[in-house]
């Protein structure tokens, strides 16, 4: 079972990479910095407490551990 901090940093560096594509693709839809880097922003915080969330979820569950 993971620990909470290491879930923690799990979710980080997968939403920091998640915020830097997403800025990517908005902005090639937009050609706007802020616009695309608002869109971003959001879905990765609402990605990171979703993902957090589904981790600690799992963590409980004993289904396909060995």
């Amino acid at each position: 079972m993971d620990t909470t901090s290491r879930t923690l940093v799990k979710s980080i560096t997968w939403q920091v990479m998640g915020l830097l594509s997403m800025t990517i693709v908005g902005y090639l839809f937009t050609r706007s910095i802020s616009a695309s880097g608002g869109i971003a922003l959001s879905g990765a915080v609402i990605g990171f407490v979703c993902y957090f969330l589904h981790e600690k979820l799992w963590s409980h569950i004993g289904w396909g551990r060995k």
